[in-house]
This record gives C-alpha cells, structure tokens and sequence, in this order.
C-alpha cells in the first residue's frame, strides 16, 4: 500500500514538472516562440542537462537575422521596436491586421549576458498582468514595498516581515542549490524573463515569497488591525496565487517547481508564527543581539556560497540576509535610543484613519523622501563597495560581471550596500523625516 502511494505520488510528480505542460499554458495564455525550425525539440519530460555554475540556455540574440517562427512567420528585422514590443502585422481572419506584438524576453541580465529569443504575445492583457505579478517578487518591489509599510503603516508589521522574507529566501535559495535542477527546457518552453535563466529552479523562491509576504501580512495584521477575515485572505491568496502562476507563464518553472515553492513557504511561515515576536524582542533588548545578528547573517551567507558555483542565486541570498541584518541592527539602536515607539497593547485593534488630503500627501512625501535616500545610498555604496574589495583582494575592477563572480567580492559586497540599506531605511530615514517634521 505504501509502495503504491509513493510510487503514484513520483509517477505525478514527475508529470508535473515536465516541460510541455509549461508551453501548453503559454500557447493558452497567447505566447508564441519564435524557435528556429532546424532547432531539435527534447523529448516530452526531458530537462536539458545540469552543469555547476553558470549555465546558458538560450540563443544571444542577433545569432540569426531571419528566423523561422512556431506559427510560420517570419522575423522582421527592419521592423520598429515601440517598448520592446513591435506589432507583428499579422492578418486576422476580417482582414485587419491582429493584435500581436514580438517582443524580448524582460529584464535582460547584465551579469550573464543572456538576451533570450524573441517571442510573439496574441494576449497583451494576460502579458501585463503577469509581468506584475511576477515583479511583485524582485528586488524594486521589496525596496518600495517594505519602506512604505515601515514609514506609513506599521512598523512593526514591517520589521517582522522583513525577518520572515529573509529566512523564506534564504531557505529556498539553498535549497535550489542543493537540489540542482535545471530551468524548464526550451524549446519547448518560451523564455519570457531570462534575469533569472542561470538559477536552478526547484523550488520557486518567487512562489515562496509570493506566498510568504502576502500571508505573514495578514498573519501580522489580522487581529491587531480592524478589517473583515475574509478579506485579508482573499487579497493574500490572490496575490500568492497570480505571483505562482506569473512563474510558469514567464516559463522560469514547471507546474511541480511552483506548487512546492507555495507549500514550502506555508511550512516556513508555520514554523516562525510562533516564535516571530520572541525573535523581535530579543533584537530589540537583548544585549548581546548585535553579535548574534551579524554572526547569524553572515555564517549563513557563508553556507549558501559554498553550496554551489557562482550563480546568480548567491548574491540574492546574501543581499536578503544582509538586508535582514542591517534591519535588524536598527531595531535594537532605535530601541535603545528609545526611537521604536509601537502602539501600547491596548490601543488594539488599530483602525485605519480618515483618508484625507492631508494624510496622502504626507504618505507620499514619506515615502518619495525616503525611497529617494534608500535609492542614493544603495548607488553611493555600490559604487564605493566594488572597486574597494578588488584593490583589497587585488582582482581586476574594470571587468565588474567578471569581479562579483569571486565569493570574496560578491559576498560582502552584498552584505555591506544591502545592510547599510536596510539600516537606513528602518533608522535613518525615520530621523530625517523628524528633521524635516515628516514624522
């Protein structure tokens, strides 16, 4: 009986993570590749094959000027481009020309040098939509996203956020190394986003923090915030859910990847919901919390480096936990500097005040201000942190890709611009805002 369950439950796995299922629900969605017809297409369910390192899965573009299309058409080469996007100027079936457009693959990255193959959208609607909902899992997202809940909404609400995104991605992050499974093949996957091409795929960290933020928000806030269950759960599943799915339409994970990042991020959440508020309260008074913060942080970086060749996926993790430091090292100075000024227990639960001119104007000044000095410090420290470590390690700095593909220059420059960042944005920017009675 045993036997027969786990054999059905590898049998259904392995279903899930194939790779046609992924290029069925894009050509669903309206996605097109424009794959070379001389190109062989791997047998259904086969993966291409794993190397350590950095791994190239897709075409530099310009390798070919006049490519032959899934659909039969043809590359235009000379075609205007109009926001990436150029119109395909095919005829519909009443004459007029349909609404398709090629497009690039998104956010092109600087590190790998891969552009990916162009593609062809028929459904412009569902490409914008999960272009949101997979950036609600990068880098801007959380930069504007966790500084505006901190400055205008609640604080506390966003530290401890901040501690469980950190865990969530760090856990995910080394598990993909550790477990090495590659992107889904393409073909027969279209490559929508390429930035993250180079990972390994199994699980989705963006399932997982898309599902990881959305429901500690309304873990958080459910209770001490006045607002209906239904609600707050609607809007987290909703969230968790378009984020998921945004993953396999962008063709970055299989159906399996995706379902797993979802539960594995729920088992996370479960396992810190009881000890969040002991882990908060021992960074804001312990004494000795300083040392464990940084020790911690850092040891763990440590860990996810080793566990893999460069990749991409490295510098992520350690950009979260040096966030997650820097974050938590302004919580116990502003504690101590009796700063950190929470509502008393008994003002719960909080209600949402009168919007007004007044307070969205103050809002947007808060966060305007803000994001302006997180952006400034996060340039200002690049540009130092990099050309310091390669006259400190003696690496060549005019080949940047080249430096931060050595642990010794990724790794703390990771550290030190995101944990100057996170200590600003939860310590010295709440005191210039009294400076400029933003408060």
């Amino acid at each position: 009986m045993a036997n027969d369950f786990v054999k059905t439950f590898v049998q259904w796995c392995n279903y899930l993570q194939e790779p046609c299922h992924v290029a069925r629900f894009q050509n669903f969605c309206g996605v097109k590749g424009t794959f070379p017809v001389k190109a062989t297409k791997p047998e259904v369910g086969q993966s291409e094959p794993d190397r350590a390192g950095l791994r190239k899965r897709v075409q530099q573009a310009g390798e070919s000027s006049d490519v032959s299309v899934g659909n039969g058409a043809t590359r235009d080469a000379s075609a205007p481009q109009v926001n990436g996007m150029q119109g395909d100027g095919t005829a519909g079936p009443d004459g007029a020309e349909s609404d398709t457009v090629r497009a690039k693959p998104l956010r092109r990255n600087s590190l790998t040098g891969d552009v990916g193959q162009e593609f062809l959208i028929h459904n412009k609607f569902l490409f914008y939509l999960f272009t949101f909902g997979t950036e609600l899992g990068n880098e801007m997202f959380f930069i504007i996203f966790f500084p505006f809940l901190f400055w205008n909404i609640d604080a506390l609400v966003s530290r401890r956020l901040i501690v469980v995104w950190a865990w969530n991605l760090f856990v995910g992050q080394s598990t993909k190394d550790m477990i090495r499974w590659s992107r889904p093949a393409s073909p027969p996957v279209v490559k929508v986003e390429v930035f993250y091409n180079s990972e390994y795929s199994m699980p989705s960290t963006h399932a997982m923090t898309g599902t990881a933020i959305p429901f500690c928000v309304f873990m958080l806030t459910y209770g001490r915030w006045q607002y209906p269950f239904l609600f707050g759960f609607s809007v987290a599943l909703s969230w968790s859910v378009l984020v998921c799915v945004s993953r396999v339409y962008m063709g970055m994970h299989s159906i399996l990847e995706v379902i797993t990042g979802f539960l594995y991020s729920l088992l996370i959440l479960a396992f810190f919901q009881p000890i969040l508020g002991k882990i908060d309260n021992f960074y804001m008074m312990d004494h000795y919390a300083p040392l464990v913060i940084i020790v911690s942080h850092v040891s763990l970086g440590l860990v996810a480096f080793s566990l893999d060749s460069w990749s991409t996926s490295r510098g992520d993790t350690a950009q979260a936990l040096g966030t997650g430091a820097g974050a938590a090292l302004a919580t116990h100075v502003n504690h101590q500097l009796g700063l950190l000024l929470d509502p008393p227990l008994s003002s719960l639960p909080l209600t949402l005040p009168t919007i007004s001119t007044s307070l969205v104007v103050l809002s947007l000044l808060r966060f305007l201000v803000g994001v302006a000095v997180l952006l400034v410090t996060r340039m200002v420290m690049k540009a130092v942190t990099i050309p310091f470590l390669c006259r400190l390690f003696g690496l060549p700095s005019d080949d940047v890709r080249q430096a931060r593909q050595h642990m010794k220059v990724e790794l703390p420059y990771r550290y030190i611009v995101y944990s100057v960042v996170g200590f600003s944005c939860v310590c010295v920017v709440p005191l210039f805002f009294r400076i400029l009675n933003l408060a």
